[in-house]
């Protein structure tokens, strides 16, 4: 009897943790950090052991569904990891990214509790040594797209493009039950199909169970044309009026968009005098790794690596890599884009810059991407008149921008597209999404397809 019990993304968009049992296997599909409201649930027990856990599926290298696997290897797990090379390669990265950052914030917190008399503080969940652990101690296996793969007896699998984000999949895992094969799906994050940086979400036909994220699962995303026409008209408005733009942004495939748009206006002659800069270490790491994957990225990118032999580049970029160079950027008075992580503002170098931009009003701020509840992005999308920024209280004057639809994630038609594909879809599970867009979904699901989805809760162990 196969089952599932699933410990993250579960009425919430983040932390995504899966535990699959079939017969003596036990399979976990990602292992992710919580973000925003849900960011104490890193510091709970995981409410299993990882030393029981035989294999760890990874669909993609965002923070959510990979964050806390450090933490897993810390804590005794000693399988095999599967993620396609390219997930592997953005994971390293956004893994020491990750244990940098809880690094700096421990000893900020460590200053402030010793003037207070105090010794005793929880220390991270992981550190730069243990994200090495995990990539020099625990065997990478990197699966290609389409290709069947035996895992144990009975047991096989394949990864499939999600179209998500460079090296992104949603998984299939096939299982043989008193002589009849069964196939249960993992979503993963799956893609916009805005083609952009990346190929269309490949068509999935195999899937009895399904298990699938919900992030829009209750509205639809406006179209990638008018979305990209709406960054432009703010980007040239905003520059001829000497403003700067602020765009906070993921690292991974969010910058990479924007850089390839902007690079488009440069040589289409629409973008007008200025410097752009991508003010984030990791994000220019990540840059690297998709110039690293061509064979992978959308015909529109391979066009660009034909005509000039770059995938992003034009004179005017500029990448800020050492804290002295970010600096610099204040130095510009007027006519800067300036690309920063973190995505959500939750620190990161877009924070400095609100401090030093976003209090005048010929500036823009441009949010192209989702902000978690309880996140200072979401805080300034819900119209706050003042942000509190390294102690100091700043007023928010620039323009507030939000544009939806660049957003990596399939919205709900892009969803139901998805499923109407699947022959044979029985069970279907939602996860990864807020509450009320589960609900939205759960009664379309209903309506159109005549399916009965289950929200899936902390904890909650499903017989398959």
């Amino acid at each position: 009897m196969a089952s599932v019990k699933s410990y993250g993304a579960t009425g919430e968009v983040t932390g995504s943790c899966h535990i699959l049992e079939i017969d003596e296997k036990t399979i976990m599909i990602d292992c992710g950090m919580f973000q925003g409201l849900e960011e104490e649930m890193n510091k709970k027990a995981f409410g299993f052991n990882p030393k029981e856990i035989d294999y760890l599926f990874v669909t993609h290298a965002h923070l959510d569904h990979v964050g806390r696997i450090p933490r897993l290897v810390k804590e005794g797990f000693s399988g095999k990891i599967y993620a396609t090379s390219a997930t592997m390669d953005l994971a390293e990265i956004i893994l020491h990214d990750s244990a940098k950052i809880m690094s700096e914030d421990f000893q900020t917190r460590y200053r402030k509790v010793l003037r207070k008399g105090k010794t005793k503080l929880s220390k991270p969940m992981y550190d730069a040594l243990d994200v090495e652990k995990t990539f020099e101690v625990i065997e990478w296996i990197n699966p290609e797209y389409d290709v069947y793969y035996e895992l144990a007896e009975g047991i096989s699998f394949r990864y499939r493009n999600a179209g998500h984000i460079l090296g992104s999949a949603f998984i299939e895992i096939s299982y043989m039950e008193e002589g009849t094969s069964h196939t249960i799906v993992f979503s993963g994050d799956i893609g916009n199909d805005n083609k952009l940086i990346l190929p269309a979400l490949a068509e999935c036909s195999k899937a009895e169970t399904l298990y699938v994220e919900t992030t829009y699962a209750n509205r639809e995303h406006q179209s990638i044309e008018l979305t990209v026409e709406e960054f432009k008209t703010t980007i040239v408005e905003t520059l001829n009026a000497d403003g700067n733009v602020l765009i906070p942004s993921f690292a991974v495939e969010r910058t990479q968009e924007l850089l390839c748009i902007l690079r488009e206006m440069y040589h289409s002659g629409e973008l007008p005098k200025c410097k752009v800069f991508l003010d984030s270490p990791m994000a220019t790491k990540a840059t690297e790794v998709y110039r690293n994957y061509p064979d992978e990225l959308s015909k529109k990118c391979q066009k660009n690596i034909e005509e000039d032999g770059t995938v992003f580049n034009f004179d005017s970029l500029f990448y800020t890599e050492t804290p002295e160079a970010s600096k610099g950027i204040n130095e510009t008075k007027s006519r800067a884009i300036i690309i920063a992580g973190s995505g959500m503002c939750n620190g990161g170098r877009i924070v400095h810059h609100f401090k030093h931009r976003i209090w005048e009003s010929k500036n823009a701020l441009i949010f192209v991407g989702y902000q978690a509840e309880g996140t200072l992005g979401r805080e300034i999308l819900n119209g706050a008149e003042w942000i509190n920024v390294f102690g100091e209280d700043i007023i928010v004057k620039a323009s507030v921008h939000t544009i939806n639809g660049f957003s990596a994630h399939a919205d709900q038609k892009g969803i139901l597209e998805w499923m109407a594909s699947m022959k044979n879809l029985k069970k279907v599970f939602l996860i990864h999404g807020e509450k009320e867009a589960q609900e939205v979904f759960q009664e379309v699901l209903h309506e159109k397809m005549s399916l009965d989805a289950h929200i899936v809760k902390y904890g909650e162990q499903i017989e398959l």
